[in-house]
């Protein structure tokens, strides 16, 4: 009888913990799994553009998705939080460094979703934050991946070109 009781209040014991134990997990606590899996942070063709840069370019850092905000400041005497606002969650695809990663310059790769107008307004607002902090923009299409030297050429200009600083909001 005794060992009879003792397993009922085991049993019950259980029982009670693991209703509380569901309805702490049901509440998003530590205990509950999350839903995310792994995936690859660039596409396939970023993946051959980013393995074309690193060849080409070696003399430089090229670093792949990074947010605006991590690259871009924002000058004393304007409101910090409103100007970042304005770049909030846009990344560029590529940045290119210096060794002392400094910007050189962006490269974006295109698809045919920047034919859409919000996407054109958001390739708008992204240019222009560039263009204010002098920083090269660089597109190409998805459909036309430059090769090895091309890329190379196009350091060159990079090299070459002055940035006209667009300080407008």
């Amino acid at each position: 009888m005794g060992l009879l009781l003792l397993l009922f209040c085991i049993a019950a014991f259980a029982l009670i913990f693991l209703v509380l134990f569901k309805r702490k997990v049901r509440a998003g606590s530590s205990f509950a799994v999350w839903p995310f899996y792994a995936k690859r942070p660039l596409s396939k063709p970023e993946q051959i553009l980013y393995f074309r840069l690193m060849e080409a370019l070696p003399e430089y850092v090229v670093l792949a998705q990074v947010q605006l905000s991590r690259f871009l400041g924002v000058t004393k005497g304007h409101s910090y939080q409103s100007w970042i606002n304005r770049i909030n969650r846009m990344s560029a695809d590529f940045v290119v460094c210096n060794k002392d990663f400094s910007v050189l310059a962006v490269i974006e790769l295109d698809d045919s979703s920047h034919q859409r107008a919000d996407r054109k307004v958001a390739d708008d607002k992204k240019e222009r934050a560039l263009a204010s902090a002098n920083i090269l923009i660089t597109r190409w299409n998805v459909n036309s991946i430059p090769d090895v030297v091309a890329i190379r050429q196009e350091i060159t200009k990079w090299k070459n070109t002055t940035v006209i600083s667009v300080n407008s909001p």
